[in-house]
């Protein structure tokens, strides 16, 4: 990791290429896991489904609890330094995971791997925002947001076909790509402006993992233990507690754990809530479409996966070639209040049209086109916002409160689809998990809404106050952009 940078502007499309990536792979290992349960649980013993759990629930914990830590600790000490050492612990972890002799082992291998994923996050936006000119950063985040909704999309079919030769290849197939990743870095990636500040809080660090980890353990039990169970009482109480800490000291703290010049800019906190209630649409989509194709459908999994797969496709397509020209010309709130509806009237459909006998062609497919381009717009939209409203020092808090966002969105759709579902798995619980993924991108429709009239009002009165003192780069960002 020695070896010397060269200018990050000279090589963008390798920087893209890289940190997507990794991106990529931290991504994947959030739901890739879920098909190959039977197998992992067969392999050992028989293991406990409670207890199974943990290896997907281990890694989204840690992963979302160590995303603002990693961020600030790569604005501290840079990027490249931060997202490298972050390949490092994600490749190794992943061979961890792949050769695990025993149940604890695995489930100790995901858990440093998050931490790999955390670090990697991150750092990857803040040097991908810095390699790129201005001008291209929304096509660029697009493709880096793309990549990640691709992931996430493509998990179950390619567990699908990987398990096929063993679920140990789940993991191994991160290896050869992340040492791909970490071979070419140190001569593509430069080093990005840092602080300058002293050693980030490290107590409100804690505190801010504690509190994070004990919010998305609640959510992750919740589905099971109930709102009244003392498991879920005492992880809000924690969660609550914890993160009132870490806000508190970080109002106190020269370099604090927490950015709040970060969260107080208004397209931050913003775009962070709308990601959040779309992500949580999102996930209850994904996780109910297999579940609808597998039970309500009954096709098997390889089957179930390749009907999956047109959604990527057009998220790909969208992200690419769409969405960052949208951007440029309407603005980041009107693409966001587009593309949720697009997503809507895409669920929609599937309410009008998806019934028990199956009509793949006809039913499922126009829905999943429209959710897809729907995709396609929101998640590049919203994760450009951290290059284009804060400064560079601060590209890898926003984006660890970007990625945070959406991870706590993707583990509430998730639980709450659980609880949808618990009755059993009929076309009436379906149809009542699409109705709740409608209402979550709806929400969303209307943050956008409102916060674009919001900024288009306000870039209004202050053109028309011309002597007023010039706006800071986080206020001036805070238009429709």
């Amino acid at each position: 990791m020695a070896a010397p940078s060269r200018a990050l502007s000279t090589r963008p499309a390798a920087t893209v290429v890289i940190v997507s990536t990794a991106a990529f792979l931290a991504s994947l290992d959030l739901f890739i896991v879920n098909i190959a349960f039977p197998e992992i649980r067969t392999a050992f013993g028989n293991a406990d489904l409670a207890a199974m759990s943990w290896i997907l629930n281990g890694y989204t914990v840690v992963f979302a609890a160590f995303l603002n830590p990693a961020g600030r600790l790569g604005d501290r000490y840079g990027h490249r330094r931060m997202f490298l050492w972050g390949l490092v612990v994600f490749t190794t972890a992943s061979a961890a995971c792949g050769l695990a002799p025993s149940f604890a082992m695995l489930v100790t291998a995901r858990v440093v791997q998050a931490v790999g994923a955390a670090m990697l996050m991150p750092s990857s936006l803040a040097l991908l925002l810095a390699a790129v000119p201005a001008s291209r950063r929304a096509v660029a985040v697009g493709t880096w947001s793309a990549v990640g909704a691709m992931a996430a999309a493509l998990g179950p079919p390619v567990g699908g076909l990987l398990v096929e030769a063993s679920w140990r290849w789940i993991f191994f197939v991160n290896v050869p790509l992340g040492l791909l990743a970490l071979a070419a870095g140190p001569w593509v990636l430069a080093k990005t402006q840092t602080t300058g500040v002293g050693i980030p809080d490290l107590v409100g660090a804690v505190m801010l993992v504690l509190g994070i980890g004990a919010l998305v353990w609640a959510l992750v039990e919740l589905p099971t233990a109930g709102w009244t169970s003392a498991e879920v009482v005492t992880a809000a109480l924690v969660a609550t507690a914890s993160m009132a800490g870490a806000a508190w000291r970080s109002v106190r703290h020269p370099s604090p754990a927490l950015d709040l010049a970060v969260v107080r800019v208004i397209p931050m906190w913003s775009s962070c809530l709308a990601l959040l209630v779309f992500s949580a649409g999102f996930a209850a989509m994904l996780l109910g479409s297999v579940m609808f194709l597998t039970t309500v459908w009954q096709l098997p999994p390889s089957v179930a996966g390749l009907y999956l797969s047109p959604g990527p496709v057009v998220v790909v397509v969208v992200s690419l070639t769409v969405a960052g020209r949208l951007v440029g010309r309407l603005g980041v709130g009107t693409v966001t209040a587009l593309g949720a509806t697009l997503y809507v009237a895409g669920v929609v459909v599937w309410l009008c049209r998806v019934d028990v006998a199956p009509d793949y062609l006809a039913d499922f497919l126009p829905g999943q086109i429209l959710t897809g381009a729907g995709v396609g717009l929101v998640i590049p939209s919203l994760s450009a916002v951290s290059g284009l409203a804060l400064q560079s020092h601060q590209w890898g808090s926003g984006s660890a409160l970007t990625n945070t966002a959406r991870q706590l969105g993707t583990v509430l759709g998730t639980a709450i689809l659980t609880m949808i579902y618990q009755p059993g798995i009929d076309l009436v619980t379906v149809r009542r998990g699409w109705v709740f993924v409608a209402s979550a991108a709806a929400t969303a429709v209307l943050i956008a809404v409102a916060l674009a009239v919001w900024w288009r009002a306000d870039a209004m009165r202050r053109a028309a106050q011309p002597q007023a003192r010039p706006m800071s780069a986080a206020t001036a960002s805070g238009r429709d952009m």
